[in-house]
Order: C-alpha cells, then sequence, then structure tokens
C-alpha cells in the first residue's frame, strides 16, 4: 500500500498541479486554467480526448506498466482526470461523468496486452461498497459491470468508438515492466585482490 501511494505521488508530482494556497495568490485578470469555462462540455469530446491521450507512446507505456505492477486502474482514472480539471479540460460534473468510460479504456489497453489487472482497492477483498470515486461512492451496478467486463475481456458496447477498436488492434507491444530507476545502485565491480604493492607478473621481488 504504501508504495502504491508513492507511486501515486509521483505521478501527481509530474502533472503540475497548483500547490496548496495557491488560488489565493492568483491575479483575477489571470485567471487559472481552471477557473475559466472548461475546455470541453461533452462526454464524446472528452472521451476522445482521453483516448488520445492514453494512447501517446509516452503515456502508453507508463500506464501500462503501472497497472502491471497493480496499481488499481480507478487509482489512475483519477490522477488523469483531475489533472485534466486543474488544466480546465472539463468541469467537475464532466469528470465524474467521464470517469467510468475512462476506466473502460485503460482496462482495454490492458486486455489488449494481456496485463493482469487490478480494478479499484480491495478488489481482491471484495469491498466494494466502499469504493469511492471523487469522493462519490460507486454503486454496486457500476461495480459489478466492471468486475464482469475485466472477466470476459470485452468492453461495453458505446464506450470504444469503431475508430478507437481499430487503433486499439494497431498499438503496439510493450513490455510493461518497470524501468530501472536512475537512482539504483551499480553493480559493483568484482573486488581487486590483488595488492598494488605486488610485482608486477613476470618480475621478481
Amino acid at each position: 500500500m504504501a508504495d502504491m501511494l508513492t507511486e501515486m505521488d509521483t505521478l501527481q508530482g509530474k502533472m503540475d498541479r497548483p500547490i496548496p494556497g495557491e488560488s489565493l495568490t492568483n491575479d483575477p485578470e489571470n485567471p487559472a486554467p481552471f477557473e475559466q469555462a472548461p475546455e470541453m462540455t461533452t462526454v464524446n469530446q472528452a472521451c476522445e480526448y482521453l483516448w488520445d491521450k492514453f494512447t501517446e507512446p509516452e503515456t502508453y507505456q507508463a500506464v501500462l506498466e503501472a497497472i502491471a505492477e497493480g496499481t488499481p486502474i480507478m487509482n489512475l482514472v483519477q490522477v488523469v482526470l483531475y489533472d485534466g480539471f486543474t488544466k480546465g479540460k472539463w468541469n467537475p460534473d464532466l469528470m465524474l461523468m467521464i470517469a467510468e468510460p475512462a476506466t473502460y479504456m485503460l482496462m482495454a489497453l490492458a486486455e489488449r496486452q494481456d496485463i493482469p489487472m487490478t480494478i479499484y482497492e480491495g478488489e481482491m477483498e471484495d469491498e466494494q461498497d466502499e469504493e469511492m470515486l471523487f469522493g462519490t461512492t460507486l454503486s454496486d451496478d457500476k461495480i459489478q459491470r466492471l468486475k464482469e467486463s475485466k472477466n470476459t475481456g470485452t468492453v461495453p458496447a458505446g464506450i470504444l468508438t469503431p475508430e478507437m477498436e481499430q487503433e486499439l488492434e494497431t498499438l503496439p507491444e510493450v513490455t510493461a515492466q518497470p524501468q530501472e530507476s536512475l537512482m539504483s545502485r551499480p553493480e559493483t565491480p568484482a573486488a581487486n585482490t590483488e595488492s598494488l604493492m605486488a610485482a608486477p607478473v613476470g618480475e621478481e621481488v
């Protein structure tokens, strides 16, 4: 659990989120993106944007690696959607409406690569009644549909457009393995047990 929270903090830290209290110092003449009219106002528009974002090479690789490592898909969805909100892509109402389609999109990407997935925290313990999304409890029906989709390897009709389904079949294979950290310790070279004071080979002392 601690590792997952650390990973989520790292993902969020890379998304240029506002710092606490930042809005109090904003210039009223230059409001933050989320304080203005959102760029997107329909579910279809937002879903097309999300699909394009999920299938960008860098994001595609990072998301599938996170899923392969056991990060719940709905946690990733919350990070991505909240990031979009802070950038003025959608308002809170639309953000809630696209959360479920976004979850199915990531499930489809993971299924395409045969990557085992966890949909939400507590899934293995069947704690579905306590699953929250942006502070809202998900209904049993929604959770059951997500689990059935995972078990059958299919996405409900209407989630992916024909263009998305076609692109899904042409997406490149990925290793879905975590990249080695730049801070990882390099391999220790074999110790040189020969004394610096030893005579060179072929010479007598």
